[in-house]
């Protein structure tokens, strides 16, 4: 190989998995992200299928079950904060809506920046153009320097800027679902208490939702709160607005939503975003190509967004190996490899935002009967397909030189 440099936009679980990879593979990758340090917090993710086998490979299975957050499962809960219906973790082999492991997605970006270590980052900057020539791709960043690069992977997130730069613009590959949702920390040891490590969520008629489950840490509680609703003319940076929005259209929606708000107004970590996925005739142009929610989201009511991250970047690090650095044809292996995997996780599960976010109190009451069936025929089988997704892919064995003693 001769050039092996390769910037990899994006610091969250995608970037760090490839760059972990890539690494192991000979290659020089280096880290761009726009925050000015790793980000902490977040709601948990779930490492199930396919995604656990690449963490299994890194050998980071024992250190990621270390940072499990302890769940007994999902439950519903009417307005007086009475469960409706459950679906405990051991329902579906620890495959289920809560799976069991269940990692903050900050302790799983701390985890895996950990094992990158010796790979450079860049916080508090990003891309801002790239120019591809016959011998690779200059980079302009905000703040740094620009920097040659053999190659540049766009792993930044569902409103990539690498894709914005690469490829064309966002609304020309993002599908909205018809929904919002935000999700916050609070510290509140009695709310906290309350939960009984369930993840517990509400459902209002209107099309909202609220839910809480268990943070890492005493009284750590991990909020957030949903609506169905057509597209909204909201600037995605103004967070004050978006706060404002939310207050208003739950204010006095019953459980524990009212306390919700007053921490949301506080609280440093919130984060709002669409319900959307992104769909891309392809995943590579050029010398630039595309990882996890900036090349194929499945948005968050799929649960499978991880699973698609850690794969996504276990393939691509593997075949730009395989191929000896060529490009070319390690990306359109990837892509063979990926698509398949993509479609079938990108299925919404039953009711799509409908059964998310029910508009009527009827629907809501039937939502719970159903998820008091799910354990049962013909419905357990319908959701048994759905969770397994996860492991529809058969994953190759990439040979890895030699660690350096």
């Amino acid at each position: 190989m001769e050039n092996t440099d390769i910037l990899i936009s994006g610091a969250g679980i995608a970037g760090p998995a490839l760059a972990y990879w890539l690494r192991r593979h000979g290659f020089r990758p280096t880290v761009v992200e726009r925050a000015p340090g790793p980000r902490p917090g977040g709601q948990a993710v779930d490492l199930r299928g396919a995604g656990r086998t690449v963490i299994e490979r890194m050998g980071l299975m024992d250190r990621a079950r270390a940072l499990c957050v302890e769940q007994r499962g999902i439950a519903l809960v009417d307005r007086r904060g009475r469960h409706t219906a459950r679906m405990p973790v051991e329902l579906f082999g620890g495959e289920g809506i809560v799976s069991e492991i269940e990692i903050l997605r900050g302790d799983l970006a701390d985890l895996l920046q950990e094992a990158t270590d010796g790979v450079e980052y860049l916080y508090d900057d990003t891309v801002t153009a790239l120019a591809e020539d016959a011998d690779g791709v200059t980079v302009h960043f905000e703040n740094s320097p620009a920097r040659r690069f053999h190659l540049v992977i766009g792993a930044d997130g569902l409103h990539s800027v690498v894709r914005r730069l690469a490829f064309d613009p966002e609304q020309d590959h993002y599908r909205p679902l018809g929904g919002y949702h935000c999700w916050f920390t609070v510290h509140d040891p009695a709310l906290a208490r309350s939960l009984d490590s369930w993840f517990l969520m509400y459902n209002a008629p209107g099309g909202l939702v609220a839910a809480a489950r268990p943070g890492r840490l005493p009284g750590e509680v991990k909020a957030s709160l949903g609506l169905r609703c057509d597209p909204l003319a909201l600037d995605r940076r103004d967070t004050a607005a978006q706060r404002r929005l939310l207050a208003a259209r739950f204010a006095g929606a019953g459980w524990e939503v009212d306390r919700l708000l007053s921490r949301m107004a506080t609280t440093e970590d919130f984060a709002f975003d669409s319900f959307g996925q992104i769909h891309l005739d392809r995943y590579s142009r050029g010398r630039t190509a595309l990882l996890g929610d900036a090349g194929y989201s499945p948005s968050p009511l799929t649960g499978l967004g991880t699973s698609l991250a850690l794969v996504g970047a276990y393939l691509l690090a593997g075949e730009l190996a395989a191929a000896a650095g060529d490009f070319t044809t390690a990306y359109a292996r990837y892509e063979e490899l990926m698509r398949p995997y993509v479609a079938r996780a990108q299925e919404l599960p039953p009711g799509g935002v409908q059964g998310y976010a029910p508009n009527s109190a009827l629907m809501i009451r039937l939502r719970a009967a159903s998820m008091r069936w799910m354990g049962r025929w013909p419905l357990r089988s319908i959701l048994a397909a759905q969770f397994a997704k996860a492991g529809d892919i058969a994953l190759p064995d990439y040979p890895l030189p030699a660690r350096a003693a």
